[in-house]
């Protein structure tokens, strides 16, 4: 019969093993536990992961996740190779390339990809910070919740293309109208994250952080915070999203350079393979950044969490 020593009950005295008929290792089992002479292999034992599995088994995600894009692209070029669209309607996607290899070669195509992506990044960054400020600022005060998130939730309903003759009108054409609406489409993912998560953080772990003597600041960086870092990440993916989104509306009016400005002179001038192709781009760049976001958000889940 096993003993309780300190709170905890005693299974692993020797003549515990004994005791059990069957169980190996004791005089009616069979064997001595000496005579085992490697580690256990039966189905209870468990199985070091070999380090290969997890690169092997993310290799073969990322291929199933290029299926998809591999029967789209199929399809395209089976619509407009048989007359299912016009080419003035859907060019085939081997016109597409050659469009974006004769604007590569002369220079024009990175030209766009940079001031785009340059607008992007800095709207972004400018719209996610205010976001992260005021969402917490909002998320942890009552009294600034009631004051303030009635309006924000209001200035949230409005379209992106409302606020653009009022930008001009304010800003002129400039780079300042175009990144400022970019921010402001990256600030309110965010916000609502940041200040949404905060609402529902754990009162145990703010109440324990109190008691440690932890200011309001350290309390919201060491506590709160990492509390409620995948809505908070998780916001600035949607941002990101966004500030996509945003910039095509940016650069539909008075650009004179960008993949919203391809669009529209593509447009005008009836190239439907560079429009095609500025619409692929677009896509393309999101996933980029949004696989960049991803990556960070695994190390930061790692870091403290």
């Amino acid at each position: 019969m096993s003993t309780v020593t300190d709170g905890r009950t005693d299974l692993a005295r020797p003549d515990a093993a004994g005791d059990a008929p069957g169980v190996p290792g004791g005089p009616a089992g069979g064997e001595s536990a000496g005579s085992s002479a490697g580690p256990a292999t039966g189905s209870g034992a468990p199985r070091r992961r070999r380090r290969w599995e997890i690169p092997h088994r993310a290799y073969a995600v990322g291929l199933l996740g290029l299926l998809v894009p591999a029967v789209l692209l199929a399809a395209w070029h089976w619509a407009s190779s048989t007359g299912v669209f016009a080419v003035y309607q859907l060019p085939p996607p081997a016109s597409v390339w050659e469009a974006g290899l004769d604007m590569w070669s002369r220079g024009e195509l990175t030209h766009h990809v940079a001031i785009s992506t340059q607008r992007v990044l800095l709207g972004f960054a400018i719209g996610a910070s205010l976001g992260l400020v005021i969402g917490a600022f909002v998320g942890l005060s009552r009294w600034s919740s009631v004051l303030f998130a009635p309006t924000i939730g209001a200035f949230r309903a409005v379209p992106s293309l409302a606020w653009v003759p009022l930008l001009i009108l304010w800003l002129k054409l400039g780079e300042d109208s175009k990144v400022t609406l970019i921010a402001i489409g990256a600030f309110f993912p965010v916000y609502t994250m940041v200040a949404g998560a905060l609402r529902h953080v754990d009162s145990h772990l703010v109440e324990l952080g109190r008691a440690y003597g932890l200011k309001p600041l350290s309390l919201f960086t060491r506590i709160q915070l990492p509390a409620v870092l995948p809505s908070v990440v998780s916001g600035l993916r949607l941002a990101l999203a966004q500030a996509w989104l945003f910039l095509v509306a940016a650069e539909l009016a008075g650009a004179s350079m960008g993949l919203g400005f391809l669009l529209t002179d593509s447009q005008n001038n009836g190239r439907v393979d560079r429009l095609v192709l500025a619409i692929v781009l677009l896509a393309l760049l999101g996933k980029l950044t949004d696989s960049i976001i991803g990556v960070a958000e695994k190390r930061l889940l790692r870091r403290w969490i």
